[in-house]
């Protein structure tokens, strides 16, 4: 009986690549300067999820810099900002970014500054700064809005769903690469795109989209839909749960 490692998977995976492009005519391998693909196209959430690497490989017709931006679900987001009243602090002013992604990270093979002028880096929003968060309530060239984008920024990357600082692409030759994607374990749920920039005489000549689903499963994810689809009945059950237990605890403290 044979068995296939995982090295023996990624190893024939990069094989394939390789002569997707190479073992073609030349015609056709102008047509195809980057493949990329991932280990797994389905990150699943169970009870006991502490976070995963999905494993990003690919392959290009020549040298070149290769950068990827991993984007979450996208949606609207309200950010406050607190203000002081009196002794306490209440919400005050508000901005709601549209479009704003759960998640995003920025892998790369060398710092992005090296690799492209800003002007193209935002034109395809790579990099954390280039990230394009408009507000509904302001214009997008406004202080306050500024000011929101940037708080809204701090609060992902304190909770770990963005990163400023960027991981690394490893080329294993001048046409072979790879690089881990980490998702933390309270990564939101949605299907993310993973794009794939190949970059040439600072331009991108080339470039791949591949979706990533990240989905709960098992029994957590039934009380997950049913809390969130039929919120009123699971808040009603909760609090029959709540007094039921109370009142079981009540009748057991009288018994002792």
């Amino acid at each position: 009986m044979i068995r296939i490692t995982s090295r023996t998977f990624f190893l024939f995976s990069f094989i394939y690549l390789a002569s997707a492009i190479w073992d073609v005519e030349e015609t056709t391998a102008q047509e195809v300067p980057l493949v990329a693909a991932l280990s797994s196209h389905l990150v699943a959430i169970t009870a006991g999820f502490t976070g995963t690497d999905v494993l990003l490989f690919g392959a290009t017709d020549g040298p070149g810099d290769i950068a990827v931006v991993v984007r979450g679900p996208t949606s609207d987001t309200v950010v406050r900002r607190k203000e002081r009243l009196g002794p306490i602090w209440v919400n005050g002013t508000e901005a709601v970014l549209r479009d704003a992604p759960s998640y995003y990270r920025v892998a790369s093979n060398r710092p992005l500054k090296e690799i492209a002028s800003k002007l193209l880096l935002s034109q395809f929003q790579i990099g954390l700064e280039n990230i394009r968060l408009i507000s509904a309530n302001q214009v997008v060239d406004d202080k306050i809005t500024r000011e929101f984008r940037n708080a809204f920024i701090d609060l992902k990357l304190d909770d770990g769903l963005y990163d400023q600082g960027l991981g690394a692409v490893n080329f294993m030759s001048n046409r072979l690469f790879r690089t881990e994607l980490h998702f933390p374990a309270h990564v939101p749920t949605g299907t993310y795109l993973v794009e794939v920039y190949l970059f040439r005489d600072g331009q991108v000549t080339s470039a791949e989209i591949v979706p990533l689903n990240i989905s709960k499963i098992g029994v957590g994810a039934d009380i997950y839909d049913f809390a969130h689809n039929l919120a009123f009945l699971y808040g009603l059950m909760a609090v029959i749960l709540a007094i039921a237990a109370g009142w079981a605890a009540s009748a057991a403290f009288r018994r002792v």
